[in-house]
């Protein structure tokens, strides 16, 4: 289960917002974003950074389908 702020990452890198957009959205540091995507990753046990971006563009395309 992700927390709130990492659902907000996962769902802005599901909508193609670069890292250091993300960072000046939520008012945090590109390290800290980059700290919430390995979060991510580890909790839903995805290898790599595409495997994140993938996962995270069919979440937000099943939300918008809702």
């Amino acid at each position: 289960v992700l927390s709130d702020r990492e659902l907000e990452v996962f769902e802005l890198t599901g909508r193609g917002v670069a890292t250091r957009e993300i960072a000046e959205r939520l008012h945090l540091s590109v390290k800290t974003v980059e700290s919430y995507r390995a979060r991510i990753k580890d909790k839903l046990s995805l290898k790599s950074a595409a495997e994140l971006m993938q996962r995270a563009v069919q979440w937000v395309e099943s939300e918008s389908a809702e």
